[in-house]
């Protein structure tokens, strides 16, 4: 089995299991939380105490590194049936949601996958966007697939900027390879009005990050109309799995996490309100020991914690899991419940 001739810097880690027991027929892209070179990317995974490595890294100007052999089994993604089967890839990202990554890395990333494909002979790369599909399926010979970490542990990587792209990313590879789509798109369903998670509709949400897609359908198997490159708020017709109908017409937005879009309040008629404003402000946190999560919800990954009880500006406010209100600091670190903080 070779290895990527991709690959630009090699330094091998001796976090892996050896040879697989499983062929190839999976790809796990990651985030590595922070925008590492490709040696960096390495030089997380050599010493045995990290118990940690990944097959490839990409580092932050689109350079590829090997860290573990295609032959052998990288500990990667807290999943050993799927390290087995997989080829795993770090990928440069910026250290908070949506740990979005620049375009050197995912045009590497498309190149990196293509080249996989082709030494393992598969013509397609898919996406089904769902955790037990996957894990069900039995890929066919030329077939190779799309899993995540998140589906194996209470982590968010990938990543929401790389997760929403892993359509994408399936169809340009399986393109490259001459194959069919490289996703499997779903009957399209009829929109359902509620949503026991969201507000009766028509509500509002404000999109948070300036890169959302817009989907034809409620799901990311279904194809892109466009995308969001600014900031705005919108009115929500329909909800669906965790999907949001505009009301332009324009498609369907994930409103499941925070760090995409603020839900809003009810609103009456089809006016679509002007963006309310969010004046940043600054907290004393009272508890003597405070997490900082990776997104706005205790379902994310911690990122350090507070111990001095001293005072942080929030830049941003957002509703999630475990909290009544998370706050993302100024700093960029992540977020942290403001439940145990006072403003001053």
């Amino acid at each position: 089995m070779s290895n990527s001739s991709l690959v630009s810097y090699t330094k091998l880690s001796p976090n892996h299991s050896g040879q697989r027991t499983h062929s190839i027929d999976r790809i796990t892209p990651h985030c590595v939380v922070g925008q590492l070179s490709a040696e960096g990317i390495c030089g997380c995974f050599t010493s045995t105490s990290r118990q940690a490595s990944c097959n490839y890294g990409i580092g932050t100007d689109g350079r590829i590194s090997l860290c573990v052999e295609e032959k052998n089994r990288s500990w990667c993604s807290s999943s050993n049936a799927n390290d087995q089967r997989a080829v795993t890839i770090e990928c440069a990202s910026d250290m908070s949601e949506p740990y979005a990554m620049n375009s050197k890395v995912y045009a590497s990333l498309i190149n990196l996958c293509v080249d996989i494909c082709k030494r393992n002979g598969k013509k397609k790369l898919l996406w089904f966007g769902d955790k037990t599909k996957t894990l069900n399926y039995s890929p066919k010979s030329d077939e190779m697939v799309i899993t995540v970490h998140r589906w194996f542990a209470n982590k968010s990587c990938p990543g929401n900027w790389l997760y929403a792209r892993l359509g994408d990313l399936a169809t340009q590879v399986t393109n490259k390879l001459g194959g069919n789509t490289g996703t499997t798109p779903a009957t399209p369903a009829q929109p359902t009005t509620t949503n026991k998670n969201f507000p009766s509709v028509p509500f509002t949400v404000e999109v948070l990050i300036p890169d959302l897609n817009i989907r034809k359908g409620a799901g990311m198997n279904y194809a892109t109309t466009g995308k969001y490159t600014g900031k705005g708020v919108f009115t929500i017709t329909a909800v669906q799995n965790g999907w949001g109908k505009l009301k332009s017409g324009a498609g369907w937005i994930y409103l499941e996490n925070a760090s995409y879009v603020k839900i809003g309040s009810s609103v009456k008629g089809t006016s679509t309100p002007s963006a309310p404003s969010f004046s940043p402000y600054k907290v004393k946190v009272t508890a003597d020991v405070l997490n900082i999560r990776k997104g706005a919800g205790t379902n994310y990954g911690t990122n350090g914690s507070i111990r001095d009880k001293g005072i942080y500006t929030i830049v941003a406010e957002s509703s999630g899991k475990g909290a009544a209100k998370w706050g993302k600091l100024k700093s960029g670190a992540g977020w942290i419940s403001l439940d145990y903080c006072k403003k001053v």
